[in-house]
């Protein structure tokens, strides 16, 4: 059966309000949930953008059940690993099993304010690569030095350590990223549901390890009303993924969005309350081979949404199971 996971979105949302979602999500039914870790947001009208360990700190404290994961997590450029190393070791300690660290190669918008310039995307992934195999090694509670090509670590141990260290999740959604999610990840994650990852990934070392993908929808009574929620608080779903990394500010994504279509939003996010819409898009990633799937409601209305999938979609998940 599909796993179904609720997106947290802090560029939409405060910080209490996430933990609060975070808790209706698990009384809701979802079973996951995955919050996104930005500097700024995508644009000015989205708002906000907490910094996730702490989020991640006051969910440990409400829920029970869900299970949490970063979507994702830059650990590069921003932040060096050896931090997102002890960070994520306290969040999989305070959460006692219901952690993952998800990981990508970032974007110019939240990365380039260290002032170290942007990388090429091949520089980047083998930053990336170097970087995960610091984190894992730091999450053994050894006395570790490394001098490598991006990154150096001198006699770091971390003492605040998990029962069993968080799986890592790689992002991939162009084939390169994939490759690399495939050969160094626990599981893979897209924004875009592609099953061509899905292949790639499988073909790398994936095959039997959990493949997320996150569909945007837009819940409301009225599903004009929806569409123009959608196209004025995430534009960025009609812009292409190649500029999602390369945009330096919230002012870029701005302009770019005034070329972006109400109609183009209305094909590419699920809107409305109609239910068979909801299920034919999760559907659809279900038969691009993910098994596990989260939900991202845009926009202001995260009880309706909750309340609307507890009541008319949980219900049904056993009629979808991921392609074999």
């Amino acid at each position: 059966m599909i796993q179904l996971g609720f997106k947290l979105c802090s560029e939409e949302h405060r910080p209490n309000d996430l933990v609060r979602f975070a808790k209706l999500a698990e009384d809701a039914g979802f079973g996951f949930a995955m919050i996104s870790d930005h500097y700024h947001p995508w644009t000015d009208r989205q708002g906000q953008s907490p910094f996730v360990w702490s989020v991640l700190g006051g969910i440990a404290q409400v829920t029970k059940r869900l299970r949490l994961g970063t979507a994702v997590t830059c650990p590069t450029m921003r932040v060096h690993p050896a931090i997102v190393a002890q960070a994520a070791a306290t969040a999989a300690d305070m959460l006692e099993g219901r952690f993952l660290l998800g990981v990508g190669s970032g974007e110019r918008l939240n990365e380039h304010i260290v002032g170290k310039g942007w990388p090429e995307p091949e520089i980047r992934h083998a930053m990336l690569s170097e970087a995960i195999a610091l984190i894992r090694a730091l999450w053994k509670g050894d006395l570790v030095n490394h001098h490598g090509p991006h990154f150096a670590v001198e006699r770091a141990r971390l003492y605040t350590l998990p029962a069993t260290p968080p799986p890592i999740y790689v992002a991939g959604d162009h084939p390169y990223s994939a490759r690399l999610s495939g050969r160094l990840g626990d599981g893979l994650i897209s924004f875009m549901g592609k099953k061509e990852m899905v292949d790639i990934f499988e073909a790398q070392g994936g095959r039997g390890k959990p493949k997320l993908t996150e569909i945007p929808v837009c819940w409301a009574a009225d599903e004009a009303k929806a569409k123009r929620t959608a196209h004025a608080r995430w534009p960025i779903a009609g812009m292409p993924s190649q500029l999602l990394a390369e945009l330096a500010l919230p002012q870029h994504f701005e302009a770019t969005a005034a070329l972006v279509t109400e109609e183009t939003i209305g094909k590419l996010v699920t809107c409305g309350p109609d239910p068979e819409k909801h299920m034919a898009a999760i559907r659809e990633c279900a038969q691009a081979g993910y098994d596990h799937v989260f939900v991202h409601q845009v926009g202001p209305d995260q009880e309706g949404f909750l309340r609307f999938y507890a009541r008319a979609i949980v219900p049904r998940l056993g009629e979808l199971r991921a392609a074999a």
